[in-house]
């Protein structure tokens, strides 16, 4: 089974491959990426590799700075600098930092297995895609485990180097806000430009630490500086999803997820306002798209205690049980657009299920073959804060 890695952007990685899509996931962490969907006849590569990919990093440099690539599964997500009840997980966990173990492999299709330690426990990882699509379908299956957890994924998209050349959109959000505490300061080399707390109900206006709002909606922007917001879903639409269209490279990229077990999209805005290693001010043009149930970025203890979120009966965290696996599913696609296709504005499904229609603000459509089905699960999920 080891003969099946292969080095790609200096990780071991599986690949796998339709005639639509071509797939690396990497043995450390399980990060998805590089991948190469072909649209319109062109090939599109939306995900972002660390610049720092291939270069020699320091030792107490944590694994997941070394991998940071594509998507992966954080498990429990955020930093985790602080301990939860003796138990000190690594920045987005083990999921995200530890060497998968290859339980099978097809032309399409990665079943990957990691035992977790600091919370003893099993994560099933599989990735599939299926013939005739541009779509990459995730499942992670967590089992053996007991109490409180936090999890989410952590999409990365790289966008083109041209203010506004990537056009962001979201399924329907009860509440916006700024990350609570600054997420950089000047004296460590950091630099964030939102006003800390800030709360807001539009992308199209977030509230700036020196005054006045920006536009989230547009992408690359605000170049030198590194925020955080949250956005907590409607629990009540029979999905979730996040989108971005890229009008100039002719094709949209979305994700979809059941809102009842993913309760929360981060955005992680990377544009350079990190200057201490390895960042030192060349990470931009980069968004984090992730899909949690978390409380921002901060980790398991933050998560699972009392919180603003929380406090108001939104979950920031689940109670796991050790004989009910929780499954988390997760949807990513790319499609073409036709001219003149700009924000997306509505992901609706069709009547036969077999596909979903994103129509943009103009008034522009696509269908795009996509098994919504595979969202649904068996969970009973039950708050733990």
């Amino acid at each position: 089974m080891k003969s099946k890695l292969k080095m790609k952007s200096g990780q071991p990685s599986w690949r796998i491959a339709t005639r639509e899509v071509e797939a690396f996931v990497t043995e450390t962490g399980g990060h998805l990426g590089p991948v190469t969907f072909r649209v319109g006849g062109k090939k599109a590569q939306p995900f972002s590799i660390a610049p720092w990919a291939e270069e020699k990093t320091a030792p107490s440099q944590p694994p997941i700075l070394n991998v940071l690539r594509g998507d992966f599964f954080c498990l429990p997500f955020g930093g985790n600098a602080t301990k939860f009840k003796g138990e000190q997980h690594p920045p987005h966990g083990e999921t995200a930092n530890c060497l998968w173990r290859l339980e099978s492999a097809a032309a399409g299709s990665l079943h990957l297995s990691l035992a977790t330690k600091v919370r003893v426990g099993r994560v099933d990882k599989y990735i599939t895609l299926r013939p005739g699509q541009t779509a990459i379908y995730q499942r992670h299956v967590i089992s053996g485990m007991s109490g409180p957890m936090n999890f989410g994924h952590h999409a990365m998209l790289k966008f083109p180097d041209s203010p506004g050349s990537g056009l962001i959109a979201t399924s329907r959000f009860q509440r916006g806000v700024v990350v609570p505490v600054p997420v950089e300061r000047p004296a460590d080399g950091g630099y964030s430009c939102l006003r800390v707390g800030g709360k807001f109900n539009s992308l199209a206006k977030v509230p700036l630490a020196d005054g006045g709002a920006t536009d989230l909606g547009a992408y690359p922007a605000r170049r030198g500086f590194e925020d955080i917001v949250m956005l907590t879903g409607d629990d009540r639409q029979p999905f979730g999803w996040t989108a971005v269209t890229f009008p100039a490279e002719g094709y949209v990229w979305f994700a979809l997820k059941d809102p009842r077990v993913l309760r929360q999209t981060v955005f992680w805005l990377s544009n350079g306002g990190r200057h201490y290693a390895p960042w030192n001010g060349r990470h931009v043009n980069v968004l984090g798209l992730e899909e949690v149930t978390a409380y921002f970025h901060y980790g398991l203890a933050e998560s699972a205690k009392k919180n603003p979120l929380s406090a108001v009966g939104v979950p920031t965290c689940f109670t796991l049980n050790a004989r009910t696996p929780l499954t988390v599913n997760y949807i990513m696609a790319v499609a073409p657009i036709p001219k003149g296709f700009d924000r997306v504005a509505q992901i609706l499904p069709t009547a036969d299920g077999r596909s979903v229609r994103l129509v943009s603000r103009s008034g522009g459509k696509v269908r795009v073959p996509i098994d919504l089905n595979f969202l649904g699960s068996k969970n009973k999920l039950k708050s733990a804060c």
